[in-house]
């Protein structure tokens, strides 16, 4: 296998998104569309991958800056321009050059991986990647010699005659070439079109002119090769790229009641048996374990999530949840807390960088921040560690067995002793002892026929 290269084309401002957001920077699956480009390149083993930027390059430079080496295209002259401004790392190199462009975030790592083998295999100094359109509006045409079928030219939308717009083979943007013949025949490619720019696409009318073999690879997956250039073609890759996570995650063994309302970002793994309800969202670097029950309408992200848990109409993100957790409905588990097993987050419970050891239970109506909350533990309804002084965040520890009863407020920083029973209504600011009973609320005085002298007050 000869030495293999790769130049990303990043340097569009892309206005037709109508966003202040460079524009291989929007996300698909919440990942940005050059990233994913860069991602598939990579699994073929890539000597040197070189990234044209151009509009918002900081922000580029700052999410992929370790995956790849930078040239910046002062002026958007076009993508033969672009290409000729990775000269200076590359024309020395013997190989081959992939070029791609950094909106195509659907193209895999198995199509990327054809085109090689296909270009080397047939020895040719261009390999264009091409595919059938069922409207080939807007796209490069592919012009093939009738007597031989090789490719002889492509022609842009806005400079091709009647007889080639009716060519429904189009080009991709995406080509290999021999590193070599690529720089020399930049050198010769002119701007004279209706758009007064370098076309990269000349390159391969050059080579043929020079006799030198030009050869095209056809993808049979159409919607692979999608060019993201507006809020409308976003969408699009939106939904084509939840359609094929989501069918991998079915034939892996995950069921997923309803694929088009479930979306499912591409670093998450999840294991077979596990079931995955309507309106669920699943993001970042989520584990979800097997036999496990998500939603419906659940939003999880950075979360592991353990054998056999349930999360029904919860949020949770940034946290561990140990195996046979049930949380929810309606409890939100926020960054920082680890949840043991067999323990359970009931509906309206707001946990919050807290350690929950296993059959602990939270059931209702209760916040818990900034806690260390041992094993056995039952924590009553409308209960609040009261861990912010409006400056600073205290601890709450609360040992195994303890009983902490209905609305009681746990002044922090403080400790309730293994065993103990802290009574309903309580605020509790000392420490608890161990195998103790804590009351701390006023004393009940009852005022017997008060309330008439109430009612009559308020008719006067």
């Amino acid at each position: 296998m000869s030495n293999r290269y790769a130049v990303v084309l990043a340097a569009g401002q892309g206005t037709r998104m109508k966003s202040k957001l460079y524009k291989v920077l929007h996300p698909v699956a919440g990942r940005p569309m050059v990233e994913h480009v860069i991602n598939q390149i990579n699994t073929v083993h890539l000597n040197k991958v070189v990234t044209v930027v151009g509009f918002g390059a900081d922000k580029v430079k700052e999410r992929i800056g370790s995956e790849c080496e930078f040239v910046v295209q002062e002026e958007q002259l076009g993508t033969g321009h672009a290409v000729l401004q990775a000269e200076e790392l590359l024309k020395d190199k013997e190989g081959t050059t992939i070029v791609v462009c950094g909106d195509t975030p659907l193209i895999t790592g198995e199509t990327y991986q054809d085109l090689f083998q296909h270009h080397e295999r047939t020895g040719a100094k261009a390999t264009v990647l091409t595919a059938k359109a069922p409207n080939p509006f807007g796209y490069g045409r592919v012009i093939r010699n009738k007597a031989t079928n090789e490719v002889e030219r492509i022609v842009e939308q806005k400079d091709a005659n009647e007889e080639e717009l009716l060519v429904d083979e189009i080009n991709t943007g995406t080509y290999c070439f021999d590193n070599q013949a690529l720089f020399h025949a930049l050198q010769n490619v002119s701007n004279d079109n209706s758009q007064g720019e370098y076309y990269l696409p000349d390159v391969i009318e050059i080579l043929q002119k020079e006799e030198e073999k030009v050869s095209a690879f056809m993808t049979t997956n159409f919607d692979e090769t999608l060019g993201v250039n507006d809020r409308v073609a976003l969408a699009q890759a939106e939904r084509l790229m939840k359609h094929r996570i989501n069918e991998k995650h079915l034939r892996n063994g995950v069921a997923i009641i309803d694929p088009d309302h479930t979306y499912i970002e591409p670093d998450v793994e999840i294991e077979a048996d596990t079931i995955i309800y309507p309106g669920s969202i699943l993001k970042g670097n989520t584990v979800i374990k097997g036999n496990c029950a998500i939603g419906p309408h659940s939003e999880i992200t950075n979360c592991y999530i353990g054998e056999g848990t349930i999360v029904k109409q919860s949020v949770a993100s940034d946290s561990k949840l140990g195996n046979d957790v049930k949380v929810g409905p309606y409890a939100h588990i926020r960054p920082s807390s680890s949840i043991g097993d067999e323990a359970k987050i009931g509906n309206f419970v707001e946990i919050k960088k807290t350690e929950l050891a296993e059959k602990s239970k939270v059931s209702h109506l209760s916040y818990i921040g900034d806690a260390d909350v041992g094993r056995n533990v039952n924590i009553g309804c409308g209960t609040i560690t009261v861990n912010y002084d409006g400056k600073n965040k205290y601890l709450t520890t609360i040992e195994d067995d303890a009983f902490i009863g209905c609305n009681s407020n746990l002044i922090a920083p403080v400790t309730v002793g293994k065993g103990s029973y802290v009574a309903a209504g309580s605020t509790i600011t000392k420490d608890v002892p161990e195998d103790s009973l804590s009351v701390a609320r006023s004393r009940q005085t009852n005022k017997e026929g008060y309330a008439s002298k109430i009612k009559n007050r308020q008719k006067d």
